[in-house]
């Protein structure tokens, strides 16, 4: 009977905290496996950017005529398609 409200508190860890957290990672690794270039993205230090070219783990981006920058996949925070930017 004195383990039942640790029980609970655990349970209850799961699902405010642990479930929703891993449901975010999910949604974060789904949207950087449908990464296509051309794409429109911001990265986690806010640099908005054009996908010009994808490798395994990284990224090349285009902020302007002049400037490229190769970042690993996981600093892209939003992904805007073609679709959505037009």
């Amino acid at each position: 009977m004195g383990f039942l409200p640790i029980i609970l508190i655990f349970a209850a860890m799961y699902f405010l905290l642990i479930a929703p957290q891993r449901k975010k990672e999910k949604k974060h690794r789904e949207m950087l496996g449908a990464l296509r270039v051309g794409d429109k993205v911001i990265t986690i230090g806010g640099i908005f950017g054009t996908v010009t070219a994808l490798k395994d783990d990284r990224v090349h981006i285009s902020v302007d005529e002049s400037t490229r920058l190769e970042l690993l996949k996981s600093a892209i925070q939003t992904v805007r398609t073609n679709t959505e930017a037009k």
